[in-house]
């Protein structure tokens, strides 16, 4: 599901994309969400369901599971508000929404779902900021059940079934592209994880890869710069905090 389906303005000049879980966020949505449950935890049978690749199903038994246990809709919301922001994220964020607005057109691309983002943006007033949302589809039902559904299916053997970033991110540029007349100058995108490399092999030489230092996917990077030297186009810059991504935004930002 993509949140906002207004097309956003055409004269913006730089492309900046984010992940959610563990990168504007400093932990993942789907463990924070069990301190929700009975108990602060999940049963072993439950957990045992889970298989590799297939993350979005399992976590649509949890949620049902939390369901016939009674966790209200503000007890998950309330958790979910409560994550912390990774280091420097809402200081990126101030300095996305104080640079003029030819700038930077800022989307989001999460394999967390629409419920758990919507309600952390809008805590932090950061709901704004982003002209579309490509996550996974969360609703309640009138059972008072979180019924969370995939994005969509793709042949990516790289990706989880529910989610390949890399399709999403080259649609989403080719759309844009169309819609403006031209490219964006740049691509930048800010990620931590195994499935935010896949999207990030696809950027060129003029575009960069933040890549949250030793997570997945700065490792991913730097083991195909080893492996296969000139593959990886992007420019790659490792990050602890925010504050590591304004330094670089600031300096393509002042270019004409």
């Amino acid at each position: 599901m993509a949140a906002n389906s207004a097309t956003p303005p055409s004269d913006r000049r730089f492309l900046i994309v984010f992940d959610f879980d563990e990168t504007i966020v400093n932990e993942s949505s789907d463990d924070v969400v069990v301190q929700a449950a009975p108990g602060q935890n999940l049963p072993a049978w439950l957990k045992d369901t889970y298989r590799p690749g297939h993350y979005n199903e399992y976590m649509q038994r949890v949620l049902a599971y939390m369901a016939e246990k009674g966790v209200p809709e503000s007890a998950i919301r309330s958790v979910i508000e409560k994550i912390p922001a990774s280091p420097g994220m809402l200081a990126l964020f101030q300095f996305l929404r104080h640079r003029p607005p030819q700038d930077f057109e800022v989307v989001m691309v999460s394999d967390a779902n629409t419920f758990f983002i919507e309600s952390w943006l809008r805590r932090v007033g950061a709901r704004q900021l982003f002209v579309k949302i490509f996550t996974n589809p969360a609703t309640f039902d009138k059972d008072g059940r979180l019924v969370l559904r995939p994005f969509h299916s793709h042949s990516c053997l790289r990706c989880p079934e529910n989610m390949c970033k890399q399709v999403i991110l080259r649609d989403y540029v080719m759309r844009r592209t169309q819609e403006r007349g031209r490219p964006f100058q740049r691509v930048f995108y800010v990620g931590d994880g195994a499935n935010d490399f896949c999207p990030s092999l696809i950027l060129g030489p003029r575009d960069t890869a933040f890549a949250r230092r030793d997570y997945p996917m700065h490792r991913l990077i730097t083991e195909i710069h080893e492996a296969r030297p000139g593959e990886f186009k992007a420019v790659t810059v490792p990050w602890a905090s925010g504050d590591d991504v304004v330094e670089r935004l600031r300096k393509h930002a002042e270019e004409k």
